[in-house]
């Protein structure tokens, strides 16, 4: 090795710079949708947020579109409901899970903000819950063509507590304890996911 070459941009610490480079990327440009929404956020505001030139984030993700895709890639991690006993209590175990999601993962927070207001960010929402809700609607509902209709139903009322709660903080939503949200809340995703079709 010369005299000249940046020993920290070779072997293995060049991958180490890029995972943190990509890691500060997506956190700065989960924030700036979440605050700007999608149309308003600007590769070059991300960029300073990220302490990066602009330049960088172009050569990650290329455009606005393509680093929004990677901001918000999300695994819900949606939870295992076969089995009987599982199905039986499937709206208080997906009302729980929904809960812990929600508190814990500002990305699904920016998500929604920009979902209702832009068509970028509501295809995205769109993709994730028929990619990852369906297929757990899927394993409780009683006939399985039904899962489309049963998974939106449960989505509606998941999306209008996230919107209420963390999005609008509309006091009532936000004041209802944990607890009390699983109580109201667990009957309706279980009607959806396991009631006999009316």
């Amino acid at each position: 090795m010369n005299g000249t070459q940046d020993p920290s941009a070779s072997g293995a610490d060049a991958p180490r710079r890029s995972d943190a480079t990509r890691g500060a990327i997506l956190a700065a440009a989960r924030e700036r949708f979440a605050s700007d929404g999608y149309e308003r956020a600007t590769i070059r505001a991300i960029a300073k947020d990220a302490h990066i030139d602009p330049s960088m984030v172009m050569r990650y993700y290329r455009n606005k579109e393509g680093l929004f895709a990677a901001a918000v890639d999300i695994d819900l991690r949606l939870p295992d409901l076969t089995g009987a006993n599982r199905r039986r209590d499937a709206g208080r175990i997906l009302v729980e899970h929904f809960l812990d999601v929600w508190e814990d993962n500002e990305v699904l927070t920016a998500l929604l903000r920009v979902g209702v207001t832009n068509p970028a960010g509501a295809e995205r929402m769109q993709g994730i819950l028929r990619d990852q809700l369906l297929p757990v609607a899927r394993q409780a509902c009683p006939d399985p063509e039904q899962a489309p209709w049963r998974s939106a139903l449960m989505a509606s009322q998941l999306l209008g507590l996230a919107l209420t709660r963390y999005v609008l903080r509309m006091p009532p939503a936000t004041g209802l304890a944990r607890a009390e949200v699983v109580a109201w809340l667990a009957p309706t995703i279980q009607r959806y996911l396991t009631a006999p079709n009316p």
